[in-house]
């Protein structure tokens, strides 16, 4: 199946200064935003209180929020979750008393507002704890992307192809962190969880297009090198849209039927199909073309047979 009826002949690569330039632009904007602003860290990064409460009907947010702050909780997040009487109430931490306290206090203040209600669950993360996720989280995506690395360089016999992904793979997850820094969305595990499948999944379309890419090369060596890689991403762009638009309609349904708890790692998701999409194109071959990629360069084995014969 096909997206497109006819194949199509898109010039990318005549035009990929000019997606340079947006890259760069959109790249100091999340850079400088993540500087200044930082992220809007969830508790399982800085520690706090996390519980989940029933009503015994439709729970009213904002009066449970109000009677949070008059019982001396500070900064309460009261949310919607699964129906309309559950709510997720997100607490910071409070040294000064224990599990069972905390839990006593806070059914005393739900109960205030419906005899009825129930806390579920409740959990609490210590800032020691946030600190170790917070480390592990940048370790996860540290190794991700130097194991993606030796992977494209082995796979594909070049360090420029390697390079192109990893570049790529980069822009993806720096563009997530941006955006979520502007917008300051609650950045927790589940985003984390999310960049993590961001990256493998612009890898898998990185690897698919860098796969025609060899290809094209095995077979069209006299074609110039920016020719062979328009020809190769032309011809894989319907699988591509496919894919893309197939996944969107799941991560948009979360996004707007997923509620609050799923929110941020949708966005995560929505955000990096998009950037991952426009950097297979533009950033992966577009680096690794600007960096010389020849067919030498894909099959130097068989350059090297070439060479052995001469006399």
């Amino acid at each position: 199946m096909e997206f497109f009826k006819k194949q199509t002949n898109f010039p990318f690569m005549a035009t990929r200064k000019v997606w340079y330039t947006l890259s760069a632009i959109l790249m100091i904007g999340s850079v400088v935003s993540f500087a200044t602003r930082g992220l809007n860290l969830g508790i399982d990064f800085t520690g706090g209180i996390s519980a989940t409460a029933t009503f015994s009907q439709t729970a009213n947010v904002d009066a449970v929020r109000a009677r949070l702050i008059a019982a001396g909780f500070k900064d309460p997040q009261v949310q919607s979750f699964g129906s309309s009487r559950d709510v997720a109430i997100r607490l910071p931490p409070d040294p000064t008393q224990n599990p069972t306290a905390i839990r006593a206090k806070l059914e005393s203040v739900l109960q205030s507002v419906d005899p009825s209600a129930q806390v579920q669950q409740l959990d609490i993360v210590g800032p020691q704890v946030g600190s170790e996720l917070k480390t592990s989280a940048t370790w996860a995506l540290a190794f991700t992307l130097l194991l993606i690395g030796i992977y494209i360089a082995f796979r594909f016999h070049t360090w420029r192809l390697s390079l192109g992904a990893i570049l790529a793979v980069i822009h993806d997850p720096i563009l997530v962190l941006g955006i979520f820094s502007i917008t300051q969305t609650p950045f927790d595990l589940a985003v984390v969880a999310a960049i993590l499948a961001v990256i493998g999944y612009s890898l898998n379309d990185t690897v698919v297009v860098f796969d025609r890419i060899r290809e094209r090369l095995a077979t069209n060596r006299r074609l110039p090198p920016d020719v062979v890689l328009d020809q190769s991403i032309n011809q894989t762009l319907s699988r591509t849209i496919m894919t893309k638009v197939v996944t969107s309609i799941v991560v948009v349904a979360l996004l707007f039927l997923g509620g609050p708890v799923l929110r941020g790692f949708s966005e995560a998701l929505m955000i990096g199909i998009i950037a991952g999409t426009y950097s297979s194109i533009y950033i992966s071959s577009a680096i690794a073309l600007d960096c010389g990629l020849t067919a030498e360069h894909v099959f130097p084995s068989e350059k090297k047979a070439a060479l052995d014969h001469l006399p």
